[in-house]
């Protein structure tokens, strides 16, 4: 008896592991079992699980075609018995898991996204708003030529400026006499004046066959590209009939032009210019570059100074009141020339005084003009700290 039921536990010990082994081996199939099989090499076994009523988990096996017997599936029967779905092993779930049911939806992690519903749209587009009233808005126009600090300085006498003229105006070592081709191109001088009465000269040095000239007076806004009256920033007196220009319409003016040779006077006269002249620029610095800013983006209208006007001499003769009423505003001495190409240049030179060569004997009712060597130096220095300019005029 002791032999027999050992035999006997050896042989449970055996059908214990061999059912071990085939649980392990065992895969989970779809609900309905399909009508054609997995092949193998060999003898194989494909499992089911059912589920009794009283929880007990039951095994079935049924024995697989052999692959050298299977037959060849034919198109039709590809269309009415499709691939099975890839089929997850019995060993990668829980012993007690049951198999899904085909009739629970799967479920998706949710994440977190941000609202685009219309009452979030507002909401945004309101914040944002209120941002924007929050912020104070500055427009800044930029400054392709303000004079420069070395341009002119305390211990200079008034010159020529070598930033406040055009590339093809060429100035001499004093920087009293300029000269230019192939069109018109204006110079200005390193100071201007904004109330009183002053005077200055130019001698006509070189014309030339085709050079002609405009000269007389410009704020720091006349366009160095083009002639002194070319717009509403400059007052020019021409050389061919000795017409008046302003807005680069010519009026007539005096008996006759000048030519090479002449020197020509010009008197300027702003009584209490200062009230009119408009306020100096606020100045940042941006980028390296400087601009000026405004709170509301508009210039103040320019105001008229009563009784200023402009005269022309001719060799110490005085040609008549040529504009009245001028704008009030800084006012440098100014010249253009011009030749056409492969010509000689057309040369003037300026006399900022007080040694004039013909300073008119009487000025009628007029002031006496002062020279502009005596017009003070007037430069910025411009600081910023924190976006704020300060500015302290000398």
């Amino acid at each position: 008896m002791d032999g027999i039921r050992s035999t006997y536990k050896d042989e449970e010990v055996d059908n214990y592991s061999s059912n071990n082994n085939e649980i392990n081996n065992i895969v989970i199939a779809d609900p309905t079992p399909p009508t054609t099989t997995a092949a193998t090499d060999g003898a194989a076994f494909i499992a089911t699980i059912s589920t009794t009523s009283a929880g007990i988990r039951d095994l079935e096996t049924k024995p697989l075609i052999d692959v050298k017997e299977e037959p060849v599936a034919s198109a039709e029967d590809k269309d009415q018995n499709p691939p099975r779905k890839k089929e997850k092993q019995l060993s990668h779930l829980p012993i007690n898991a049951e198999p899904p049911s085909a009739a629970e939806p799967k479920t998706k992690s949710k994440k977190k996204t941000k609202s685009t519903s219309r009452r979030g749209k507002k909401k945004f587009k309101h914040n944002n708003n209120d941002n924007a009233q929050t912020q104070d808005t500055v427009l800044i126009t930029p400054i392709p030529r303000f004079p420069d600090k070395n341009d002119d300085a305390p211990d200079m006498k008034i010159c020529l400026s070598k930033v406040s003229k055009a590339e093809k105006v060429d100035l001499s070592e004093d920087r009293l006499t300029a000269a230019s081709i192939k069109g018109y191109r204006m110079v200005r001088a390193t100071r201007g004046v904004v109330d009183g009465a002053w005077y200055f000269e130019i001698k006509v040095v070189n014309l030339g066959e085709t050079g002609h000239t405009r000269l007389g007076w410009s704020t720091e806004k006349g366009d160095l590209q083009a002639p002194v009256g070319y717009d509403g920033n400059s007052y020019g007196y021409r050389d061919i009939d000795g017409t008046k220009v302003h807005k680069a319409l010519r009026e007539k003016y005096g008996e006759e032009g000048y030519v090479e040779g002449d020197v020509i006077g010009f008197y300027i006269n702003l009584p209490g210019g200062s009230l009119c002249a408009p306020e100096q620029p606020n100045l940042v610095w941006y980028k390296g570059q400087k601009y000026f800013y405004m709170e509301d983006g508009n210039e103040d209208p320019p105001k008229v100074v009563p009784g200023s006007e402009i005269s022309f001499f001719k060799n110490g003769i005085c040609q008549g009141v040529a504009f009245q009423d001028l704008c009030g505003g800084r006012y440098y001495p100014a010249a253009s020339m011009y030749t056409l190409p492969n010509q000689p240049k057309c040369v003037v030179k300026f006399n900022f005084g007080p040694d004039f060569e013909f300073f008119p004997e009487d000025f009628g009712s007029r002031p006496i003009p002062r020279p502009m060597t005596e017009v003070p130096y007037l430069g910025y220095d411009v600081k910023v700290e924190n976006g704020v300019s300060s500015e302290k005029k000398h």
